[in-house]
């Protein structure tokens, strides 16, 4: 299961997800696939009953020609998708990867990477930003394969990939926060990076030492850690954090501490999953 499986199509940075994947599979000393679902519904035009506005013969034309265009469009698609696969493909080899492999499914893309993560130790993928949703909600695809999955899941954001040299972890003490801390020091991708620890709330003696212990379990699987207490919300603070840091990679659970657990699930406007300028990797 040591693989790497990237999620690549015409949107969600395709760039950023192939250098972000080649970049997990040489940490992981894994393959990598890139996978391409074809939606398809989407390659279906549109087909209205026409009967009793048209002839007979007309509809029967116009049927037949719709019928041309949805295969047209499915060639089309499966052509793009096999193109976007290749210019993956050369991507990681020019990069060094020998162990790369491409696949292009029918169907939704939740489904097949539920269907495939079992093979897979890490998925990596983009979001799919409509100017529309800017401000206000989460790509549902992503939001989706979070809750579907049980790996680890990498997601990309906006922008070129630059390889992390740190990463940050919020903590808030919670029992669920501790469990990940265990997660951190045991994934190899993370092995090598400096770990800033951070909770972002209260300011006090305890939770001063609360963030000691934590950091002392995280030194103990070999990661260096530095901790830090910000006041103010998660969002802002947190992400003011990261930028003043320079750190490339935010990690966080995918369900746990009250605060956190709303920003994956999308049950806040603003989430730091949506908003994050750096890649997100979300544990499980």
């Amino acid at each position: 299961m040591n693989n790497v499986m990237a999620c690549v199509d015409a949107q969600g940075n395709p760039a950023a997800v192939c250098d972000g994947a080649i970049w997990a599979a040489k940490a992981l000393s894994a393959s990598l696939t890139f996978l391409h679902v074809l939606d398809r519904h989407q390659e279906k035009a549109p087909q209205a009953d026409l009967t009793g506005q048209i002839g007979l013969g007309a509809q029967e034309n116009l049927l037949s020609e719709l019928a041309e265009l949805d295969a047209r469009r499915s060639t089309l698609a499966q052509e793009q998708g096999r193109q976007i696969l290749e210019g993956a493909r050369q991507r990681a080899t020019s990069s060094g990867l020998n162990d790369v492999h491409i696949r292009q499914r029918h169907g939704e893309l939740v489904e097949s990477v539920a269907e495939l993560e079992g093979e897979h130790a890490l998925i990596v993928m983009g979001k799919h930003d409509h100017p529309a949703w800017v401000g206000r909600h989460l790509d549902h695809h992503v939001e989706r394969v979070i809750r579907a999955v049980k790996r680890p899941v990498l997601v990309m954001a906006d922008g070129h990939f630059e390889t992390p040299g740190s990463f940050v972890l919020a903590y808030d003490g919670s029992d669920a926060s501790r469990k990940l801390l265990d997660q951190v020091g045991h994934n190899n991708l993370l092995k090598g990076l400096m770990c800033r620890l951070v909770h972002v709330g209260d300011v006090n003696a305890a939770m001063q030492e609360e963030l000691g212990r934590a950091a002392e379990q995280i030194r103990a699987h070999g990661l260096h850690v530095e901790t830090a207490l910000i006041p103010g919300d998660v969002e802002h603070a947190l992400a003011d954090y990261v930028a003043e840091k320079q750190s490339g990679l935010l990690v966080m659970g995918a369900y746990g501490h009250s605060r956190v657990r709303r920003l994956v699930v999308g049950s806040t406007t603003t989430t730091l999953l949506r908003t994050s300028k750096v890649p997100v990797l979300v544990l499980r």
